[in-house]
């Protein structure tokens, strides 16, 4: 079974992808960790971002790995575990670009696909438009830009030292990035169910979610 979970940032992917596949025993795919893992080592490699063509060669010659369980996902970047230096904010801003380059989205999407073979619930921007147009399930949660800052303000409070007005900014900025890029912009597939989680609880969405894969 292949469960595609689209969305904007900050929009409750990533909880929903995990509480999912954890329900049913499925492979959890976080695909902004493997962008995360590219932009990495992008960075490490010291790569001008704007230099596409160094940044899509590097990005289909790294080893990019998830395993474990849905709760404590791990992500190897050539054999090494990089799960906790994927989240700094170089790397969530280089991310971005990298994420925006054609040749960087195919290198990935084959990995995903690959990856996918198993069985699994994915997240992303594209997934049920590009990587698993067929995809069993397709979801695509949104919720108001306030709400969604307000969470990730939340979220990095501790490792950030932005402001909300500053992180509000930052998903403004996102999701125009996101959306209006030419190569597998972000939307919702014509056949997703459209899940708006503003004001709703996690608990909340994860039953409605549920609900629509029980019954098919």
């Amino acid at each position: 079974m292949i469960i595609a979970i689209d969305g904007p940032s900050a929009s409750g992917k990533s909880t929903l992808g995990r509480l999912l596949a954890r329900a049913l025993s499925l492979l959890y795919i976080d695909t902004g960790s493997m962008y995360r893992a590219v932009a990495l080592a992008v960075i490490e490699a010291e790569i001008d971002p704007n230099d596409k063509e160094a940044v899509a060669t590097l990005a289909n010659d790294l080893d990019i790995d998830l395993e474990g369980d849905p709760d404590s996902l791990k992500v190897w970047l050539n054999g090494r575990d990089v799960t906790d230096q994927i989240r700094t904010e170089s790397v969530t801003e280089m991310s971005s670009i990298v994420s925006s380059i054609p040749a960087v989205r195919r290198a990935m999407v084959k990995r995903q696909r690959a990856l996918g073979k198993r069985g699994a619930v994915l997240n992303g921007r594209d997934i049920g438009t590009v990587v698993f147009p067929d995809a069993d399930f397709k979801f695509f949660l949104t919720a108001n830009p306030n709400e969604r800052a307000e969470r990730r303000y939340k979220e990095d409070e501790a490792t950030s030292n932005s402001t909300l007005a500053e992180t509000l900014a930052d998903i403004t900025e996102r999701d125009r990035r996101d959306s209006t890029r030419a190569d597998s912009p972000l939307k919702a597939a014509d056949d997703a169910v459209i899940v708006d989680s503003t004001g709703k609880s996690i608990d909340e969405v994860f039953r409605e979610m549920m609900e629509r894969v029980s019954h098919g």
